[in-house]
Parts: C-alpha cells; structure tokens; sequence
C-alpha cells in the first residue's frame, strides 16, 4: 500500500473516530437544564427493545435521579433506581446468568433492568402506564391491594385515590414529565 493511500486511509479513520466521538457527546449533553436528558441512544435502545415509550423511561428517571444516580437509603441504585434484590429478581425472570449488583452503576445495566421491569409492570396492569408507575414506585402487592379495594367498591383505582401520598406524587411527576420529554426531546428520544 503506497503512503498516499495509507494517509487517505489513516485520515478517513480518524476523522469518523472524531465524528463518533462528538455525536455520542451529544447524547449525554443536558439541553435544558430543568428538564435533563442524558444517555438517550441506551433509552432509545431500551425503549425499542421492550416496547416501551423512550419518554417514559425518561420522566422515571427524571423522578427517580433527575439523570443523576446516587444509592438510595433504601440501597436502590443507578439512574432507574433498581433495589438489588429486584434486580436479581428480574435477572431471573430475563434469563441473566451473570448479574451482580454492582452493574447497576452502568447506566446500559440499570436501564435495561429498569426498563425491563416497567415493560413487566405494563403487560401485569394491560398497559395501564398510571398503576405501572404507582407500581414501579409503591410495589406490585401494594398496586394489586388497591385495586381490590377499589374494584369491592365498585370503582376503578384512579390516581387522587392512590393511599400513599408518595406514590400519587411520583405519578403525578412521571405522568407529567413524560408529556414534557415528549415535548422537549422529540428527536433525542426518537418519537418524531
């Protein structure tokens, strides 16, 4: 191989190297400060792969971390905010075979794992995403109970009626956030 073809060759690499690396940095850039959005393309992976809308992954972990994982007193981790005894609950369920619990620091880990639970939560209340959230949040038995209730009443569970003051307060967030990320982040989260 002459050297101007190597040359050609060597900066046609490096260029797409550089290309590569800019783009990427642009998937982890905050454009609205009040309303972060980081590792988009993992939330579009994830979103796509589980059937999930990419803007409610976001307004979870908007209310979970606001895109800024730290544990937990529960102990929960990463930017879903997954308990480890969750985790390897779900890495049962998917068929993980090699889930410790520190892989939830990874964002590409705790994503999936978040998103894999919320896509179970979703198909558990028939795409329900308000009494997924409430689950997500408040736990399954807890959603489960309050439906009971409601239906021996007569009524459906609605979301003023959620017990746990928390609980209606997260889905009132998520719920929320998730029409603003939609409305925000069209492009980065691939709902155009």
């Amino acid at each position: 191989m002459s050297r101007r073809v190597f040359g050609a060759f060597a900066a046609i690499v490096v260029t797409t190297l550089f290309v590569g690396v800019v783009v990427s940095m642009f998937d982890h850039v905050e454009t609205n400060p009040a309303l972060p959005l980081s590792d988009a393309g993992i939330i579009r992976e994830q979103a796509a792969a589980k059937d999930l809308d990419p803007a409610l992954i976001a307004a979870v972990i908007y209310a979970e971390t606001k895109f800024d994982p730290r544990p937990s007193p529960a102990g929960a981790q990463g930017l879903m905010q997954i308990l480890p005894a969750t985790a390897y609950y779900l890495a049962h369920l998917s068929g993980g075979v090699s889930f410790t619990a520190s892989d939830l620091s990874e964002p590409s880990v705790n994503l999936a794992y978040g998103s894999y639970y919320l896509r179970y939560l979703l198909n558990h209340y028939d795409g329900d995403e308000m009494l997924a959230v409430a689950a997500y949040n408040a736990g399954l038995t807890n959603v489960d109970e309050w439906i009971a209730r409601a239906h021996a009443e007569g009524t459906q569970l609605r979301p003023e009626a959620i017990p746990f003051p928390e609980t209606r307060e997260y889905v009132r967030r998520v719920l929320s956030a998730q029409s603003a990320y939609r409305a925000t982040y069209p492009r980065q989260l691939g709902i155009q």
